[in-house]
C-alpha cells in the first residue's frame, strides 16, 4: 500500500509552555487551532506532556470522550470521582470512559522528576456510556521490537477495551530496528 497521509514533524505540533507544564498538541486543543489537523477519524486528541515536580491538573470533569495516558518517564498519580486513585510510572496506561460524566485530577507528586506522557483522547462509539476506569501495565519486553496492542474495542491480546472501533499499539525500536505493518483497506492510520 502507497502511503497517501501527510508528514506532521514534531516541531511543527502546537506548544505550549505554563512553566508547569510543557505541552505538544498534535491536534488543535485548547488555546492551539490548526484546521488542517483537527483529528484523525474518531482520535480527535495526542498531546505530549511533561509536567514538573510536585504540579498537575486540578479536578475537572469530563465527558462522552474516551481518554488513556501512557507514561514514558516518571510517575502520575490519578483521583476521580468513581474512588480510583492511583499512582503509574513507566508503560502504565491509565484509561477512563468519561461517558455520562466524570471528574479526575492528575498530579506529578514526585519530589524530583518530571512525568513525561500522552494523553488520548478518542471519540465514543456510543453517547451517555456508564463511565468506567482501568489500568494496565505494559512491560517494555512486551513492545521491544514488535508492535503491541494497548487499546481495542475487542480487548484482544490483553488489550484495554475502548469504546470505539479503535486500536493503538505500541513498539520500542532499537536503533536499527524496523518494523513491518500490513495495513487494512479502508482503515485511517495515525503513527506519533
Amino acid at each position: 500500500m502507497e502511503w497517501t497521509g501527510m508528514i506532521r514533524r514534531s516541531a511543527q505540533r502546537g506548544h505550549a509552555h505554563h512553566g508547569w507544564l510543557n505541552t505538544y498538541h498534535t491536534f488543535s486543543f485548547a488555546g492551539y487551532h490548526d484546521s488542517d489537523f483537527m483529528g484523525v477519524g474518531a482520535l480527535r486528541v495526542l498531546n505530549e506532556d511533561r509536567v514538573t515536580p510536585g504540579m498537575g491538573f486540578g479536578t475537572h470533569p469530563h465527558s462522552n470522550y474516551e481518554i488513556y495516558s501512557y507514561i514514558f518517564r516518571g510517575e502520575l498519580t490519578h483521583r476521580d470521582s468513581l474512588g480510583n486513585v492511583e499512582t503509574l510510572g513507566r508503560g502504565d496506561v491509565q484509561f477512563t470512559s468519561a461517558g455520562t460524566g466524570i471528574s479526575h485530577s492528575e498530579y506529578n507528586q514526585h519530589e524530583k522528576e518530571f512525568v513525561h506522557f500522552i494523553q488520548i483522547w478518542v471519540k465514543p462509539s456510543a453517547l451517555g456510556l456508564k463511565p468506567r476506569y482501568t489500568t494496565k501495565t505494559i512491560l517494555d519486553t512486551e513492545k521491544l521490537g514488535r508492535l503491541r496492542l494497548i487499546v481495542s474495542e475487542s480487548g484482544a491480546e490483553d488489550s484495554i477495551v475502548i469504546n470505539q472501533d479503535f486500536k493503538m499499539y505500541a513498539s520500542i525500536l532499537e536503533s536499527e530496528g524496523s518494523l513491518t505493518f500490513s495495513p487494512a483497506e479502508g482503515r485511517r492510520y495515525f503513527v506519533h
